[in-house]
């Protein structure tokens, strides 16, 4: 990643004060259990330590520990039964989810030997989770339930605790970092036109407006041959090019994606929307015909970097990349009727990591479509197998709202036009599915991201409070 991110998540267990001084054995058993659970939370967050909760006060302290921490989520072991005094003042002051994990120690009980400190410290589950939720409800929080079992391993509560805290890092990457806008939006596309003020209120997310000269003037500043040598022979690493290259030819180009690194690190940019429509001549014609490729590199290295101006994909293309590892440009090219299945792909900047099956290319044309002048292009290549798409859009009072669908990317024959594009089946027609998405009304653009990933998108909506409809189910 050009810019770090580590979401923060809150950590705390409840148990009933009344029941240690009755069973003594109930307060190592418990320290143990909450630390054996921390281990459990993945190092890719870090965890805000709230401790093992039994009164009131303690509770209270730990919700100064999340507010101070502004923490992106929260996780509540519930060790045995306690009472919501237990829970609301860790959680009452804070807009995030709060996931009670009921996880028992054992399996079951020995019902032959087994005594009351035996059930309330490691087979307790159920008997607090609804009256917790309730309150939750109540309080106007936004929660989840997360049930299993910590004897033999639970694969399943495994699964939803990483889904959890990639969704917190969706969170943590929009509020650490800023989106840039240079340029603006492709003209006539009102779809994409966007009120920042209204951006930064409802996803966290802060806007910088930059014009291109000043990734010429940073560019100017870049010297270090060695710097641009050792860049070049990155961008020939990941790219194969039409008819070879070498360090010297795509040597400005790598002055500039060494610029554009340095503008992301100085700007704290973890997302980037741009468009040129200038004349496509002198410095200016220089930096449009290798905008492709540079923006590409960023991508590889974790910015999402959207054309056309569209901040709202930039921002899907981070969802997606955040928790797939891949979050690639997106939209319709045509249906074939014949096959019963879609064409969907883009012009322009794209993700190496979402080019499973081959290395990417990059060639030399001399017309871009529907924009000014010409240059490089490139071509992602995914292999066969599932992915997952997400828009974001927005309705008239300016609320935003997540639109996903899962399906199958398959082999066949695409345009060769040089444009990243694959066949894709989905579990309903492509009428039918082209209908439900289109009714949802996105934007024209969305992020594809590898793999099946709809359960952790219900968790990022639920972290940003946005509603989300799945079109595939």
């Amino acid at each position: 990643m050009l810019v770090e991110t580590k979401a923060k998540v809150g950590v705390f267990a409840i148990a009933l004060g009344a029941y240690l001084p009755q069973f003594p054995s109930l307060v190592p058993e418990f320290n143990k259990q909450y630390e054996d659970f921390k281990a459990t939370i993945p190092g890719s967050v870090e965890i805000i330590d709230g401790g093992v909760v039994t009164t009131k006060e303690l509770s209270q302290a730990a919700g100064d520990k999340f507010r101070a921490a502004d923490v992106d989520l929260v996780f509540m072991q519930l060790l045995t039964y306690a009472t919501s005094y237990n829970m609301l003042p860790a959680v009452k002051d804070l807009d995030v989810p709060i996931v009670l994990v009921n996880v028992q120690k054992l399996k079951a009980l020995d019902y032959d030997t087994a005594g009351t400190a035996e059930w309330l410290g490691e087979a307790y589950a159920c008997g607090a989770v609804g009256e917790m939720v309730a309150d939750l409800n109540r309080y106007g929080k936004r929660s989840a339930v997360i049930t299993g079992v910590v004897e033999g391993g639970d694969p399943e509560v495994a699964k939803e605790i990483d889904e959890w805290c990639k969704a917190a890092q969706t969170r943590r990457r929009f509020r650490d970092t800023n989106i840039a806008q240079i340029g603006r939006p492709y003209p006539g596309m009102m779809d994409l036109y966007i009120d920042e003020s209204n951006l930064y209120h409802r996803m966290h997310l802060y806007t910088k407006q930059f014009d291109w000269e000043k990734i010429w003037a940073i560019a100017d500043d870049i010297t270090d041959e060695a710097v641009i040598k050792a860049k070049a022979e990155d961008i020939l690493n990941t790219f194969d090019v039409e008819g070879g290259a070498n360090v010297e030819k795509v040597h400005e180009m790598a002055k500039y994606v060494v610029a554009f690194e340095q503008w992301v690190k100085d700007e704290d940019l973890g997302l980037v929307a741009s468009h040129y429509d200038g004349y496509s001549k002198g410095q200016a014609g220089v930096v449009d015909s290798l905008l492709i490729p540079a923006f590409s590199m960023l991508i590889k290295q974790g910015t999402a970097c959207a054309v056309e101006g569209d901040i709202k994909v930039a921002m899907a293309m981070s969802i997606m990349k955040t928790i797939s590892g891949s979050g690639q440009l997106s939209e319709f090219y045509t249906i074939d009727f014949n096959d019963d299945l879609t064409l969907i792909g883009h012009s322009g900047s794209g993700d190496a990591d979402f080019s499973t099956e081959k290395k990417p290319t990059m060639k030399i044309v001399d017309v871009f479509h529907g924009k000014t002048g010409g240059g490089y292009l490139t071509q992602f290549y995914p292999a066969d197998g599932p992915v997952t798409y997400l828009a974001i859009t927005q309705d008239m009072d300016g609320h935003f709202k997540f639109i996903a669908a899962e399906g199958e990317l398959v082999p066949g024959k695409v345009l060769q036009n040089g444009d990243t594009i694959k066949r894709v089946k989905f579990s309903i027609s492509p009428r039918e599915f082209c209908n439900r998405w289109c009714e949802t009304g996105p934007t024209h653009h969305f992020a594809a991201g590898l793999g099946r990933h709809i359960d952790t998108l219900k968790k990022v909506a639920k972290i940003f409070d946005v509603p989300l409809e799945v079109v595939t189910q």
